[in-house]
């Protein structure tokens, strides 16, 4: 993903966990993934493989689109923490908008 479109994925992201369009954290996203309330998740590529092995099977099983190019830190930004592990987008239309970016890369 060139630099643009990973900017412009960040500030969509942001726009969602600011409306309540996503949640925010490993277990929240995990849960809403196994009720199929997920369109799109981002999950930082530098986060423990455990963390890894408990959620990306998981979004690959339920045909989930998500992408591993963002920091925990710089995820953990967006929501006013230090750091966090996912952050999916409950929002359909939001989803819908960064799955189209993230396609088009």
């Amino acid at each position: 993903m060139n630099d643009d479109t990973r900017q412009r994925v960040i500030r969509l992201l942001g726009l969602g966990v600011r409306s309540r369009g996503a949640i925010v954290g490993l277990e929240m996203v995990r849960n809403a993934a196994r009720k199929g309330k997920l369109g799109f998740v981002a999950v930082a590529h530098d986060v423990s493989k455990n963390s890894l092995d408990k959620l990306v099977p998981l979004l690959e099983a339920r045909r989930i689109s998500f992408i591993q190019e963002i920091s925990a830190e710089e995820l953990g930004l967006l929501a006013g923490r230090p750091k966090t592990a996912a952050i999916g987008v409950t929002d359909a239309q939001l989803a819908k908008g960064i799955r189209d970016l993230v396609r088009d890369r």
